[in-house]
């Protein structure tokens, strides 16, 4: 597989400033910058850097961020699916998860995550690839934003399609355990007709459901 990562940058106007989009990034350069305080919707601030960084080194792995100076403010995730989720038993190459999005709360409402989605379909190398995202609401931060779970869902489903996701039926049993949740994917422009296939087999497990 070509894991060949392209570099990006745009500014986004924010408030009397810009925040910088930038990414794929390397895990020195993950080290050398500042982790919002904010950003513990996974683990805390200084464990989900750690973790960041251990992505960035993966051959197939592409952190993007948003930075307000030397502060990270926002991140998304790509890298091969968990191997104890049922993404992986394809062991398909052309496959990555989309598999976190986070932005600080102060940073919400200014489009930050749909552009950083935008920003990171800019890269050419994610036509080969079939990016799934699976939402689950119990990892929505539905205190802090104040929304209820369609609420919510409905703006994920938003931002999700600024870079290129649709919703996908899956017989998935974690997926299918509350109507909320849902799977959503990107197929690149070159992925081949039998890795769509491949991804199809994924979805549905239960011939009698396919």
């Amino acid at each position: 597989m070509n894991y060949k990562k392209t570099y990006y940058s745009i500014n986004l106007p924010f408030e009397d400033r810009h925040l910088i989009l930038e990414g794929p990034i390397s895990a020195q350069a993950l080290e050398d910058f500042d982790f919002h305080p904010g950003l513990v919707a996974f683990r805390p601030p200084a464990q989900q850097k750690k973790a960041l960084v251990g992505i960035a080194d993966l051959p197939e792995g592409r952190i993007n961020v948003v930075r307000d100076g030397n502060m990270i403010v926002g991140y998304v995730t790509f890298v091969y699916p968990d191997p104890m989720e049922r993404w992986s038993e394809g062991n398909m190459k052309d496959l990555i998860e989309l598999g976190a999005i986070e932005i600080a709360q102060e940073y919400r409402g200014a489009q930050v995550g749909k552009n950083l989605l935008r920003l990171s379909i800019m890269d050419d190398a994610m036509e080969d690839y079939i990016v799934i995202t699976t939402e689950y609401y119990w990892h929505w931060d539905l205190k802090g934003s104040g929304l209820d779970v369609w609420e919510y869902r409905k703006i994920m489903e938003k931002m999700m399609s600024a870079g290129g996701l649709e919703w996908y039926a899956t017989d998935d049993p974690e997926i299918c355990s509350h109507p909320a949740n849902c799977l959503m994917a990107r197929i690149g422009k070159r992925v081949p007709t039998d890795s769509i296939h491949q991804f199809d087999q994924l979805r549905f497990q239960n011939r009698f459901m396919y």
